[in-house]
Order: C-alpha cells, then sequence, then structure tokens
C-alpha cells in the first residue's frame, strides 16, 4: 500500500495551534490529459497544478495539488496552497 504523508493543523486562523501529520493512504488517478502525456500549463509552473496523486484525507480521497514556480515544488490538498494541507511522501 502506497502512502503520503500530511501535516495540517485544526484551527488555520491560531497561528500558534501546533501541526499535525498522519499517514494517508495514496493512489495513483491520471486525469485524461495526463494519460494523453500533456502537461497543465505550457511552462509547467503554476499555483495550483494537478498531480496524478490521491490521497485518502480523512475517509473522502482528495486530489494533490503542486505550488511550482522554480525547480522545486510544495504539493498540498485543498483550494491553495496557504489555506491547504501540504503533503510529502
Amino acid at each position: 500500500m502506497n502512502t503520503m504523508t500530511v501535516h495540517y493543523t485544526q484551527n488555520r486562523l491560531d497561528p500558534n495551534d501546533s501541526y499535525h501529520t498522519i499517514e494517508c493512504e495514496a493512489k495513483d488517478k491520471l486525469l485524461p490529459w495526463q494519460e494523453k502525456g500533456l502537461m497543465f500549463t505550457a511552462s509547467g509552473y503554476g499555483s495550483r497544478i494537478p498531480t496524478s496523486k490521491m490521497v485518502n484525507f480523512k475517509g473522502t480521497w482528495r486530489r494533490v495539488y503542486c505550488c511550482i514556480y522554480s525547480n522545486i515544488g510544495t504539493c498540498f490538498i485543498g483550494k491553495n496552497l496557504k489555506s491547504g494541507f501540504i503533503v510529502t511522501d
């Protein structure tokens, strides 16, 4: 079974709230444009690039997105990186 680690906080509005780390079941699920070998953007950069990964976070399968503007990206689940939950391998 594949797993990914999710780092999240219970209360995002409280800057003093600690982060929790849990292992979540993960799977690959390609989107139609990924199956054709295409990229989401022409440059490959963006603030919410969908990946082929999905994680089972609190009983719901969620798509993993990547915020990438240089040679390194940060993966997350949610609407955007600021309000989302960080995901690592």
